[in-house]
């Protein structure tokens, strides 16, 4: 049950003191309010004398809550350390991008692998449907493990949430490595998928909410860029220890131990990849907006203080400290954390749903995963053998690699929307000439599917794969950002799961027939994006209620919906992010809505 705490200031105001566990007052901590006066909260911010920086020296909110227990001298935080600021953000997003390339690896070295002679005598030639459960079967894992993970992470953090998903890829990865039988490899599939959607689901938020609004795109897309580097290196040392097959009797003896380590050593370096970011997992920061949703106010400004140490503005920790508690409290007044369901988000963010699962679910079914996961058998479909398919694998996941690059320039400067509709184009087109040229089945087919190939990869790389997964975290608001971004992620997997069982299948029964599928999803995600998607680039994510209020024509372009009123921006200040002076009593708000008597 939440006490406001009005204590009498002797000038007939109340003031309000809030606590972490560590204020001198001993007042209850947010943690475990339950409801607001939301009345009363709503007067308050219409008051003439509120904002965070006073005369007096004491900071307060938009809602009058003072925060004496928080110490704001940002050089006690920041003086002793060397690594801050830009250069703190910039690799610390960096490293946990590549906790997402496990994923990357995963895939890729599975798509390899199925195609060595050692490994299909070693678990006795295994069918198509066999191939398509075994490969798809992570999918299911993940998203499990993806709708879970909001209550975790909430619970104990973005950062040890990630660190848990590592724990339980590596489990998956030596389940696989010393698989006896395709059943113990499938169930460590199921384990690594469990982990992968864990991964899959907190980075990306992680990224966003330790990320400046102008870099937020790019550092963002910096995670897929680790997934694919994942991919790329699995696809290298898939293809170096194909050879291993020609030693000795690999090739007619699955017990040998060069046929042994052919197929399971690609799948071991995954493990070893896992246990060195488990161990510099440690040293990343935690997420600021976490640490402040939890009422961790001191530590919260202290992260602050280390990500914004060389902004120019000396007191932008301060101004983002509150800019973020002003939103959490806005939100705490609209949505009570005993409140914060599922089925309230269902019922008040349908069109963020569907906006966010539809970006990972375009990105599956667009063609990347029949791609990915089966570029090898592509490419011996097209007419290149063995060796050679894992060659032409190597130089696609290459191209593929460099492609994510553009996204980190671009993304920042023309926006999310003109990337993906432009990248849907390309990998539509691309996709429909792959069909036409095999149904010609000419002798120039394996060579322009070859390049057809390669295009189309790189068309994803920098449009849909980043964007896709940069969106979900992005249009939802931070009390229901974990489970909006898990429901986006389950989406992801779920469609995965349906291209990874189908592929095979309908590699063996319709061949060229199969890329119309992508090819008109394709088309069909450019009208969505063009008509449904707002463009999220440079908006603070404290602000993104605004924009889809003035995007879907909620409340008129220049205001802001702040609890049943829509306020001009004008009042607003939302570089410090709160209520500019308010109208003297009885003054008339323009663009107010009527309020309840």
């Amino acid at each position: 049950m939440i006490k406001s705490k009005a204590n009498d200031s002797g000038d007939g105001s109340d003031n309000f003191s809030v606590g972490d566990g560590d204020n001198s007052d001993g007042g209850d901590s947010f943690a475990e309010w339950d409801t607001i006066d939301t009345a009363t909260e709503e007067d308050r911010l219409r008051r003439r004398d509120l904002g965070p920086l006073v005369d007096s020296g004491v900071r307060m909110d938009n809602y009058g809550n003072s925060y004496e227990h928080v110490d704001f001298d940002a050089r006690k935080y920041t003086r002793k350390l060397k690594f801050k600021g830009k250069k703190l953000v910039y690799f610390t997003s960096a490293f946990v991008s590549l906790f997402v390339s496990l994923f990357g690896y995963e895939q890729g070295v599975c798509s390899g692998i199925l195609t060595f002679v050692t490994f299909k005598m070693y678990f006795n030639y295994p069918t198509a449907t066999e191939i398509g459960l075994v490969i798809s079967i992570l999918e299911i894992g993940a998203m499990i493990s993806s709708l879970m993970v909001s209550k975790i992470s909430d619970s104990i953090g973005r950062k040890r949430t990630i660190l848990l998903g590592t724990v339980i890829f590596m489990l998956g990865g030596c389940l696989q490595s010393f698989a006896t039988n395709l059943w113990v490899f499938g169930v460590g599939r199921v384990f690594s998928g469990f982990g992968v959607g864990i991964l899959s689901t907190m980075v990306p938020s992680y990224q966003c909410e330790i990320s400046p609004s102008e870099d937020r795109g790019k550092l963002v897309c910096g995670e897929f860029t680790g997934n694919i580097a994942g991919y790329c290196l699995s696809v290298w040392i898939d293809y170096a220890c194909y050879f291993i097959q020609d030693i000795g009797d690999a090739r007619e003896n699955p017990d040998a131990l060069a046929a042994n380590v052919s197929w399971r050593l690609p799948l071991f370096i995954q493990v070893i990849l896992a246990i060195i970011l488990f161990l510099g997992g440690f040293f990343v920061v935690e997420s600021p907006r976490w640490l402040l949703d939890v009422d961790m106010d001191q530590r919260g400004f202290h992260v602050l203080c280390l990500l914004y140490h060389d902004d120019p503005d000396p007191l932008k920790a301060e101004h983002e400290f509150f800019l973020i508690k002003n939103s959490i409290l806005e939100e705490r007044i609209k949505i009570p954390k005993k409140e914060r369901s599922w089925r309230h988000m269902f019922g008040h963010y349908r069109l963020r749903i569907f906006i966010a699962c539809s970006a990972l679910a375009f990105a599956q079914f667009n063609g990347i995963n029949i791609i990915s996961y089966y570029a090898p058998m592509v490419f011996g479909e097209a007419g290149f053998k063995d060796s050679m398919a894992l060659l032409m694998t190597g130089v696609n996941a290459t191209v593929y690699l460099l492609s994510t690059v553009a996204p980190w320039f671009l993304v920042d400067r023309w926006g999310r929307k003109p990337i993906l509709i432009s990248g849907g184009l390309l990998m539509g087109v691309c996709l429909s000439f792959i069909a036409f040229v095999m149904w010609l089945d000419v002798e120039a087919t394996p060579l322009l599917v070859a390049l057809l190939v390669v295009i189309y990869n790189a068309g994803f790389g920098y449009s849909w794969g980043p964007i896709g997964f940069l969106i979900p975290p992005e249009v939802y608001p931070l009390a229901v950002r974990s489970k909006g971004v898990s429901l986006s992620t389950a989406t992801n997997w779920l469609a995965n799961y349906i291209v990874g069982q189908l592929t095979p299948i309908f590699q063996e029964t319709i061949g060229w027939a199969m890329y119309i599928f992508p090819a008109s999803s394709c088309a069909l995600s450019i009208c969505t994006v063009m008509y449904f998607y707002p463009e999220t680039k440079g908006v603070e994510l404290e602000n993104i209620d605004q924009l889809f209020d003035e995007y879907y024509g909620t409340v008129s372009a220049g205001y802001t919906q702040v609890g049943d009123v829509a306020m001009e921006l004008d009042e607003f200040d939302y570089e410090l992010g709160v209520a500019k002076p308010g109208p003297e009593e009885g003054t008339e708000i323009k663009g107010a809505r009527p309020t309840a008597e």
